[in-house]
């Protein structure tokens, strides 16, 4: 099956987009956090069982993970993944069909629950996808997996998924595809050889002082002020402890002291997080952050030492090479100029790559567009795309239905159909 062949496949297939953007619209507005994805999940598996195409369903693996098989003949066992979970942030995009959902999250803590990270796409997209390459089965041959993971956002619903038997229940894949829709112009796709994604660690860091009345400062040793110069020294980590030619983050997401404000606490809580492409630049910023931290404490008296915990860890993700070549091709003779076959490495990270390299197999990932056409063309013109043009996990993160869930569905058939190919 050739290139073309592929691409004249998927142009004359059809679906109703109707429902599919409905079903977008709820989840949208039905959001879960991590560890939470329970009707996010029931909905997926009903969608699959409902299309009557032979998808033997599994659920509850690894938390609320499930996959559907469909097996059709020899050939190679590809694994299409999506991610379910949503965020702690209050949506404020105007839509009529927004987020008003709060959960307790795993701290029990009440939070407001968006999907600012575009994951409800992925759904949305992967069961499309489901449904088209069951409907055009006589085009290719091998085993089909379409995965639905949990707990992306702690990094930690891959791992979990293959700890608790995913390959004892589904056939080990070949080949692992992935895809993530961004803050990038609608249609638009982007992929490269090697590394994709970056790594991360995320951790909370518990400091020590001694609490006391406002208005005796010099009867306590006070964690706020603590806090505040430790958060101001690791702005310095990557300014001047790592080469410029490295790429590197840090940042300080979250920083909690105190109830009120004629009450010094004895504790505060900093939630740091840490994003790079190179081990050993990795290994030096740890070590940075743990000087500082330390330092700090000691220098104003802390009355213990301070606890680190790590809350969540991200491999760095790395694109085959023969794979990703192969989902090139697709990829340019079906979008043409649409397609970038040598987007940037992305700052964010992902959890996926866990489903191939824990079994030793290769993976591909690839991003997606959702800005409004229109309104990127304008924007960038005006050189203001990084100011106006909401990013993953902000309140305003709202992709354009179409032509975003269209993309989303063509580059997932596309992938899987390259190494579904009858002999």
């Amino acid at each position: 099956m050739a290139t073309q062949n592929l691409t004249s496949l998927l142009s004359s297939l059809t679906i109703g987009l109707d429902p599919y953007e409905a079903l977008y619209k709820h989840l949208h507005s039905h959001p879960e956090l991590s560890h939470q994805e329970e009707q996010i999940a029931a909905k997926a598996a009903s969608h699959l069982n409902s299309l009557d195409a032979g998808y033997e369903v599994h659920t509850s693996i690894g938390g609320h993970g499930l996959a559907g098989v469909l097996r059709n003949g020899t050939g190679k066992t590809v694994l299409l993944r999506a991610d379910m979970d949503a965020l702690p942030v209050k949506e404020d995009t105007g839509l009529d069909y927004a987020s008003k959902v709060t959960m307790r999250d795993n701290d029990d803590v009440v939070k407001p629950v968006m999907h600012a990270c575009g994951h409800d796409f992925h759904v949305t997209a992967l069961l499309a996808a489901a449904e088209c390459l069951a409907k055009m089965k006589e085009s290719w041959s091998g085993t089909l997996i379409v995965l639905f993971q949990p707990n992306e956002e702690r990094g930690g619903g891959a791992q979990a998924m293959v700890d608790d038997g995913l390959y004892n229940k589904v056939p080990v894949p070949d080949i692992v595809l992935g895809q993530h829709v961004m803050a990038r112009r609608a249609g638009s796709v982007g992929c490269k050889v090697g590394h994709i994604m970056s790594e991360a660690d995320s951790f909370k860091i518990t400091i020590f002082g001694r609490g006391g009345h406002g208005s005796m400062p010099h009867r306590t040793v006070d964690p706020v002020v603590m806090a505040a110069s430790v958060v101001m020294k690791l702005q310095t980590v990557v300014s001047r402890e790592v080469d410029p030619d490295q790429f590197a983050v840090v940042t300080v997401g979250s920083l909690q002291a105190g109830q009120t404000e004629n009450i010094i606490t004895d504790r505060a809580e900093i939630r740091l997080n840490i994003r790079t492409q190179n081990h050993e630049v990795r290994n030096k910023i740890l070590t940075a952050v743990r000087r500082i931290v330390r330092g700090e404490c000691e220098a104003s008296g802390a009355t213990k030492e301070p606890i680190f915990e790590g809350t969540a860890k991200f491999p760095l993700s790395v694109n085959d090479e023969t794979v990703t070549k192969g989902v090139h091709n697709s990829f340019a003779e079906f979008f043409g100029d649409r397609f970038d076959p040598n987007t940037p490495c992305s700052t964010a990270s992902e959890d996926y790559s866990i489903l191939a390299s824990s079994q030793g197999k290769p993976s591909c990932f690839w991003f997606f567009g959702g800005a409004d056409e229109k309104i990127w063309d304008e924007t960038k013109q005006k050189g203001r795309l990084a100011e106006d043009i909401p990013v993953n996990h902000s309140p305003f993160f709202a992709p354009v239905i179409q032509p975003t869930l269209k993309t989303g569905i063509d580059a997932l058939c596309l992938g899987a159909l390259t190494f579904l190919k009858k002999p």
